[in-house]
């Protein structure tokens, strides 16, 4: 018996590019699988290719803690998530900083 299939989205975000990757998977296809598939490498050759295969994954905007045994349903949608740039705790402090100076 064949496995089903259904459609999934894979999606990832520069600044100045997006892409959202549709993909037709087989019943129990994982998060990490479904990037994989996806072949973003080829896609946004100006990141480094390791990036997609250990980049924190999320379903719809919600982080996925395993996504190497998340298995996907019909209709997910897997972000991939860039590292931050600066911690967001560091970020509110110079902000805090600015602010107090300018008053």
């Amino acid at each position: 018996m064949a496995d089903s299939l259904f459609k999934v989205e894979v999606a990832f975000a520069l600044p100045h590019k997006q892409r959202i990757v549709a993909l037709t998977v087989p019943e129990g296809t994982t998060a990490r699988q479904a990037v994989g598939m996806a072949d973003l490498p080829s896609l946004f050759q100006e990141v480094p290719s390791d990036t997609f295969t250990q980049a924190p994954l999320g379903i719809f905007g919600k982080a996925i803690r395993h996504p190497e045994k998340e298995p996907l349903r019909e209709g997910d949608r897997v972000e991939v998530y860039r590292p931050l740039q600066i911690d967001p705790k560091a970020a509110r402090l110079e902000r805090a900083k600015r602010q107090a100076k300018e008053q």
